[in-house]
């Protein structure tokens, strides 16, 4: 039996049978997750917004160059977990996708590049 507790901010699934906690991510934007962060400090939050994108975008360039199923992965992977710490739920699943498609799909690579891209037009 699955169970969600948590503080609030960080909320988990706990698996009574595994008796092992479960992550599960709390939908929301990236907007919520700085703001939730930073408070209501605009300057600091366009910073943060800045790192991520320029992160992920770093990440997206990584998969599109990679060669093998190593690169793409860790790729990949590092990837989902910049968007699951920023909340961006979207990518994260986009991130998901592409562990499990071939190294330089540019279908899933496309997908990615649209969804950062929309992400940077919301810019404020």
């Amino acid at each position: 039996m699955f169970q969600t507790v948590g503080n609030g901010i960080l909320p988990f699934v706990y698996d009574w049978r595994a008796n092992l906690p479960v992550m599960a991510y709390d939908p929301g934007t990236l907007e919520a997750a700085l703001s939730a962060a930073v408070g209501s400090d605009l300057a600091l939050i366009a910073e943060l917004r800045r790192a991520f994108l320029e992160s992920a975008e770093r990440q997206v360039d990584l998969l599109g160059r990679a060669r093998c199923d190593a690169n793409w992965t860790m790729a990949a992977l590092r990837l989902k977990g910049l968007c699951a710490s920023f909340g961006v739920n979207n990518v994260m699943k986009l991130a998901d996708e592409a562990l499990e498609s071939a190294p330089g799909d540019p279908v899933i690579l496309r997908k990615i590049h649209q969804a950062l891209a929309s992400i940077g037009t919301d810019e404020g």
